[in-house]
This record gives structure tokens, sequence and C-alpha cells, in this order.
């Protein structure tokens, strides 16, 4: 059997292919650029060129795919019911989707879909830190408006639950909130980053304005930028509210801050400059 992962080479994509390749599935990942797909998903990846925010241009990257595996992204919330609805013509027989924050159009259509389907609903991921990189090099702080407790999941377990809903039975249905085993906030997190880099970094406050610029100017709209930064403002119950999905799923407890950390730490130090 074959399944389709969208969003491949995203943070948590890219986890979603690795775990299925792990476990022996066959995948087809579905990405803009097979060139830099390559670089970044293991061998042995059908990689198709496409996006998902065109399902009229699937059917080849569709053809005998048992399973879909959907990242909700900005732009797919019009077309995303019409991917949903050509997968399941197509012969998809289960479906995982990640949501995009909330119960939008996509998420919609895969519960009505007639198929087995799991949504998976992380929180905050801990890669959203390497936003901080460009500071933490040029200037050794964080500019964040909030310092509020955030139960951020690492990408690595969004990967793993998708996969476990997607090869194994007896998800269907099911609503899946994820999280990491602590709820932390940036202060907490900046300590964690600060020792393992063995440098100080100041948290430096910004308004909620100044925040939602620093998104637009991004490319993020200004409703998007609101919402993201909304959430942060005013973070439901879930979002610092530590569950135990990923155990209870994996049957291994959730990886820590300090492990993402640690395998990402090169990344925030400022690169060393080559001598000719």
């Amino acid at each position: 059997m074959t399944t389709l992962v969208t969003g491949a080479t995203g943070n948590s994509g890219r986890q979603v292919v690795a775990e299925l390749v792990r476990r022996g599935e066959q995948v087809r990942a579905l990405t803009r650029d097979p060139a830099a797909a390559a670089a970044v998903l293991p061998a042995g990846v059908d990689l198709v060129r496409g996006t998902h925010t065109a399902p009229e241009t699937l059917d080849a990257a569709l053809e005998d795919v048992d399973r879909l595996h959907i990242t909700v992204t900005s732009g797919l919330a019009e077309v995303g019911p019409a991917l949903v609805r050509r997968a399941v013509d197509a012969g998809v027989r289960r479906i995982t989707v990640l949501w995009g924050g909330y119960v939008g159009p996509v998420e919609e259509a895969v519960a009505g879909s007639g198929v087995e389907w799991t949504r998976l609903e992380p929180q905050e991921f801990m890669s959203n830190t390497l936003t901080w990189r460009a500071s933490i090099r040029a200037e050794g702080v964080v500019r964040e408006p909030y310092d509020l407790p955030s139960a951020l999941v690492h990408e690595a377990d969004i990967g793993a639950v998708a996969a476990a809903a997607l090869m194994e039975d007896g998800h269907h249905g099911r609503v899946y909130t994820l999280t990491g085993p602590e709820a932390l906030t940036p202060s907490q997190r900046i300590r964690v980053l600060s020792r393992a880099l063995g440098t100080p970094i100041d948290l430096v406050r910004i308004t909620h304005e100044q925040a939602v610029d620093r998104l637009m100017a991004t490319g993020v709209s200004r409703a998007d930028a609101d919402f993201v930064v909304g959430w942060y403002a005013t973070p439901p119950d879930e979002a610092w509210t530590v569950v135990d999905t990923v155990e209870q799923v994996t049957g291994r407890p959730a990886r820590t801050f300090e492990q993402w950390v640690a395998e990402h730490v090169e990344s925030f130090r400022e690169p060393q400059a080559t001598v000719a």
C-alpha cells in the first residue's frame, strides 16, 4: 500500500515521511520542488511534483494511494474539501489531517468523507523556536510579546502519531491533542537554549502590534497574523495543558524540549567564517 504525504518537506511533514519509511511503508511525497525534497527526505521516497492547493492537478499523485496525510496550510481552506473528495474518489480509504489551529473546512471535509480518519491537533511545535535563530545569532536576544506557558510538542512525535494512525487500526474518528511532557514559557525555553549554547540570551518584550507587523513582513496575511499573535496573547487551556496522547498512541513518552535543543543547537550558533 502507498501513503501520499502533503506538506512533505515541512517541519512536521518530513517527520511523517521519515516515520512511515522507518515502518517500511511505501511513501509518495507531494512537493513543489522534487530536487530540493530529495535533499531532506529519506532515500526511496517517491517524489511527485505538485501542491495540495491545486487538487485538480493531483490525479497522478493519487494513483494507487490507499492512505493520505494532509497538512492544513494557508490557502487550503477553499480547495481542501475538493482535495478530500478527489482523494476518496481515487480510492483513498484512510486519512490523517494535521489541523490548521482550528476546525475549518478541510477538517470538516475529512470528518465527513466517509472513510477512516484521524485529526491531529498539536498545540505549538518545538520547531517554532527556530524563528529565534537570527536574533540570537546577531544580538543574543529573543523578542516576543508574551511570556506565557505552552506545552510544545516535538515535530517527530507528530510524525510518529500520524504514522500510527495511518498504519494501525483503532484510530478512526479520533481527535488527538498533542503536547510535549511539560509546558514552558519563552523565558524557560530561552534558559534551556542559553545553557546549551553556553552564552546568555535575553528576552526583550515587544508589543502585540509589533508582533503582528513582524509576521506580516514575512508574507502572512493580516487575518492570519492576528490569529497567531492572538493565540499567544490568550492561549486556550489546551495550549498549556500537558496530555499523554503521544505515549498512549506510540507506547513511549513524548520527547522533551531539551532533546529538541540538543538536536538543533548548532543552528543557533553564529556561522563561522571560512578561511580562503
